[in-house]
């Protein structure tokens, strides 16, 4: 069975934490039970082969253990957390390119399918799917077949994803660009530290203002400030533990005004204070890893 094999290749070339082999391709290895953790989703497929994931947006949690996948259609601020289970948690993870997708959908001629309002979703995978990832791990062993093939067996599995039960979300990532509420989601990202009109994002996404709020919660589960909110504290926290920034100078450059308000967020977000944070996250990564 393919899910066997891909255990036994994850088991064997996945490093403890998040270990990138190819480009666009990652595996992870976790032998515990770990703490949440929060991030940009990308847009990404994310496969259990053994244990079990959570991925939560919002208040939305979305669970998949082994033989599930889970794709994100959008860049969204997410919290991941490894659940509790008898043996490690295996996993493989692959970026999603819109351009690469866009040429398959194009070079098929493959209709459109309606991608409803998820941008998370979770299914079991079908054994194409899991065959097709595990040729693509067993090149791990085969660096001079690597360069040849790799590049075919990606293809193949945004196939099988653009073809499976989650196709209208992946055919979404092709066009989210176009797409009114993506269009919003991307300025709010990539802008995260201006202040945010909802007027004018609801002219960009060519709604009403009560129409975007509306579209905008269903896909993501927040409101736009909440939304703009959860990425600066996540860039605020990677600012921290990454460099030397005081705490109101880290608040200043992810938006805050007030410094009492980005500590009193920061506090509610993350479980402490920023200073105790950051001593905290730089502490973890001074300490080495244990073989």
């Amino acid at each position: 069975m393919p899910l066997s094999e891909l255990r036994g290749l994850l088991a064997r070339h996945a490093r403890t934490g998040q270990t990138t082999v190819m480009d666009g391709v990652r595996l992870c290895r976790f032998d515990r039970p770990a703490a949440p953790a929060t991030s940009m989703s990308g847009t990404s497929l994310a496969i259990v082969a053994e244990g079990g994931k959570r991925l939560a947006l919002g208040n939305q949690m979305h669970d998949y253990g082994p033989g599930q996948y889970l794709v994100t259609s959008a860049d969204l601020p997410v919290t991941g957390q490894v659940l509790d289970s008898a043996g490690p948690t295996l996993g493989f993870g692959m970026t999603l390119e819109p351009a690469e997708l866009t040429d398959l959908i194009l070079d098929a001629d493959l209709p459109p399918r309606p991608a409803g309002t998820r941008v998370i979703a979770v299914s079991d995978a079908p054994d194409e799917l899991l065959d097709a990832v595990v040729r693509l791990l067993r090149l791990l062993d085969r660096p001079k077949d690597r360069k040849v093939l790799a590049p075919l067996i990606k293809r193949e599995i945004l196939w099988r994803l653009l073809t499976g039960d989650n196709g209208g979300a992946i055919q979404q990532i092709a066009r989210s660009e176009s797409t009114h509420i993506r269009r919003a989601i991307r300025w709010i990202r990539d802008n995260y530290s201006e202040p945010l009109k909802v007027e004018e994002l609801a002219e960009l996404a060519g709604l009403s203002v009560s129409a975007f709020h509306r579209n905008f919660r269903a896909v993501t589960s927040m409101s736009p400030i909440q939304f703009q909110k959860q990425i600066r504290l996540q860039e605020a926290r990677l600012l921290l533990a990454d460099s030397e920034y005081d705490v109101t100078t880290t608040g200043h450059q992810v938006g805050y005004v007030s410094a009492s308000q980005f500590s009193r967020e920061y506090r509610r977000q993350f479980g402490a204070p920023p200073s105790v944070d950051s001593a905290r996250l730089r502490d973890r990564a001074a300490t080495p890893a244990l073989p």
